[in-house]
This record gives C-alpha cells, structure tokens and sequence, in this order.
C-alpha cells in the first residue's frame, strides 16, 4: 500500500513539473482553439514599437498569452494589440482560422495596419457578442453572412477601407445595441434595423444614398449620426419615432421637408441639421435647452421663436428667416448665457440692442448681411464676407 501511495505522489509530481514547464501546453486548451492561434499569429506581426506578440510563446499555456482569455479548455476573448494609447498596433491580415474559435464572444484588434478582407469565417461564431476592428485598412464588403452572428451586440469596423452596401442581414441581428461603420467607403442605401435594443448608429462619413423609412430605427435609439453621406428625402416621420435621442447628426447631406417642432423637445445635448435643404418654419413645442443647436445653410423661413433663446450654441445663418430678431435673445446674450449667436445671412429687418451695448468677450455674435444695418458691429466669420447687408432689392418684400 505504502510503494503504491509512494508512487502516486510521484506521478503526481511529475504532471505538475510538466504542467510548470509547459510540456503539456496543447493538452491544456482545445487542440482546434491551439492551431487557430497559431495560424492567427502567423498571420500577423507587431508594427515597430509594439511588443504585443512577445509573450505568445506556444511552448506554454495559451490562456496566458496577452490579449487571450479562456474558459477551460476554450478561448473566449481575444483582444489582439496594446490597447494602450498610441501604442503602435499591427499589420498583416485576419487568417479564416478565427472561425474555428467557437466559444469565442468578443473579437477586438486596436488600431493599426491591418489590411485585407474580413474573413467571412467570423459567422462561424456564433456566440460572438462584441467585434470590434476600427483604424484599420480592413476593405471589401461586409459579409452579409455576420447576419448569422444572431448575438452580436456591438459591431465596430469604424475608419477603414469597407466599400459595397450594408446588407439587410445587419439590419435582422436581433440583439444589435451599438452600430458603428463610420468613416468607410459604404454605398447604397440604409437598410432597417429591427433590434429593439439598438442605442447607438453611427454611420457618418460614406457614400450612403437613399431615403429613410419611418421604420428604419427603432425608439430605443439614442446616438444617430448619418452626417456627410447623400441621403435624401424627409426625415420627419423618422425623427419623431425617436424620442429618446441624446445626439443626432444628420448634417451635410440632402435631406428635406420640414423639422418637426416636437424634437426639440427630445434630450438631446447636440443636434447637428446643417447644410441640407430642409425648408419651412421653426415652431418649438416649448423652451429649447439643447446645448448646441446648428440648423444653418438650409432654407427655413419664418421668424425666428423666442423658444430657441435658451440655446447656449446657435446657428441660423444661411437661411431665410425674417422679421425682428426676439427681446429674449438680446437680454441672453448680454448675460452671456449665449455663447454662439449666427444669424448673418437671413432677411432678418431689425434687433432692438443700443449701439453701445457691449457683447461678452465669451460670446460670438454675427449679423451681417440681413435686412438691415448692424447697430453694432463684432467679429463674424470670414465665411460671412464682407458685406454688411443685403441689397435693397433683395429686401422691399421683407420691409413692408
């Protein structure tokens, strides 16, 4: 009894000095996982400056490698690149390999140099939750096959090389909360999203074309930026479905209709309109606190509400509002509790300030080229020109 008891502490001893020494390392993590990280790492290297793959020695255990987390025999996370600040990042390319880790639920890379396609392989994971490979010079498509991803959360592919359409598959994941394809080179048009936890879409910054559906976002939505794209069409039953926005940028596009006067009601902190061609009045349901409101380069009309007084950053110019500029606007921007003022460049007719009131050095405030003569003059912008006012003969139908 006591040689067999001798002998089980032996071998004991002897898998635990195997274990301490890595000899055993494949036979610790799935042998499919194992392969996949190897292949994943020979399909990349450290940009000069990281030491990212340092420690990714495949004679130990690869749960202990940076960036790898398991859950038993299985890796779940792999978050490849120094994550720190600056940190020089990648090159190379995502071998196919990725698919084969199954267990895997967040697929993250910093920013880098990484370049070729996506590998379609990534809709093997299907429990994949978070993926996430921004800065990169990841191009072609989007496969539409990440439709089949049916727990995919958060899809990040922000700032690269993507072109072709955003398939009607993304638009189906049932549990999508944060979409983010910014700063790509995407065409067609925007398809609908059916989460109804979708919070976050940011889309700005590609070649997107197409008019919006009412149903093409979800009330849950709080983040929308679609700015610089060739969107077209109105917006205004789209808007009003969406009354939990905090932030919408729907700037530099050709958008139409009217602005319903509801969303500025909405608890949005920054509300970006500029530089389309929506048209019509401006009627607040009640007093605006939105931080930053810029409606400028349209071609709204009307007189400008005294609802829009409250607002800290305003930006009119480049409309066609008319008639006097409102007291509490005045009485705001002498208390300095208005920082941005620009209403140069409507058909505005008067403001009752005295000619020696002075505006706070924290303030900005431009009138020119309207319909009268500024009883004061201040810096504008050099966008504004030079002019003071508008021609008479741009102004007798506004004088009357």
């Amino acid at each position: 009894m006591r040689r067999k008891k001798m002998r089980f502490t032996q071998l004991l001893w002897c898998i635990l000095l195997l274990l301490r020494f890595g000899f055993l390392a494949e036979a610790i993590l799935d042998p499919v996982d194992f392969l996949a990280l190897q292949a994943i790492r020979k399909s990349l290297d450290d940009l000069p400056g990281s030491n990212f793959f340092r420690s990714w020695d495949f004679t130990s255990d690869p749960c202990g490698f940076a960036g790898v987390y398991c859950d038993g025999d299985k890796v779940i996370s792999l978050n490849l690149g120094d994550p720190r600040a600056g940190s020089p990042g990648l090159s190379g390319r995502i071998d196919p390999a990725i698919g084969k880790l199954s267990a895997l639920t967040e697929l993250s890379i910093v920013p880098g140099r990484i370049m070729g396609a996506l590998p379609a392989t990534i809709s093997q994971l299907k429990d994949l939750r978070f993926l996430a490979i921004s800065r990169n010079f990841i191009s072609g498509e989007i496969p539409a096959s990440l439709g089949e991803v049916r727990r995919l959360r958060t899809l990040d592919l922000s700032y690269n090389q993507l072109t072709g359409t955003i398939s009607p598959a993304i638009g189906s994941l049932p549990e999508l909360s944060n979409l983010i394809l910014c700063h790509n080179h995407l065409t067609g048009s925007i398809p609908p999203f059916l989460s109804q936890t979708l919070t976050r879409v940011d889309l700005k910054r590609n070649s997107l074309t197409g008019s919006l559906s009412p149903a093409s976002f979800p009330p849950s939505l709080q983040y929308l930026s679609l700015a610089w794209n060739q969107l077209t069409g109105p917006v205004d039953k789209v808007l009003l479905r969406l009354n939990q926005l905090n932030y919408l940028d729907l700037s530099l596009n050709r958008l139409t209709g009217t602005i319903p006067g509801r969303i500025f009601a909405f608890p949005i902190t920054s509300l970006q309109l500029q530089r389309n061609f929506f048209y019509g009045f401006i009627q607040p349901t009640k007093q605006v606190t939105i931080p930053t409101v810029d409606l400028s380069y349209n071609r709204l009309s009307g007189g400008i509400s005294p609802l829009l007084s409250g607002v800290e950053n305003l930006y009119l110019n480049s409309n066609r509002f008319t008639g006097e500029v409102p007291a509490s606007f005045v009485e705001r921007l002498l208390s300095a509790s208005i920082q941005t003022l620009y209403l140069q460049h409507n058909f505005l007719t008067g403001i009752q300030i005295s000619p020696a009131a002075e505006i706070p050095v924290s303030s900005s405030f431009c009138l020119q080229y309207n319909c009268m003569v500024p009883p004061l003059q201040t810096p504008c912008p050099l966008k504004a020109g030079p002019q003071k006012t508008r021609p008479i003969t741009q102004c007798n139908e506004w004088r009357r």
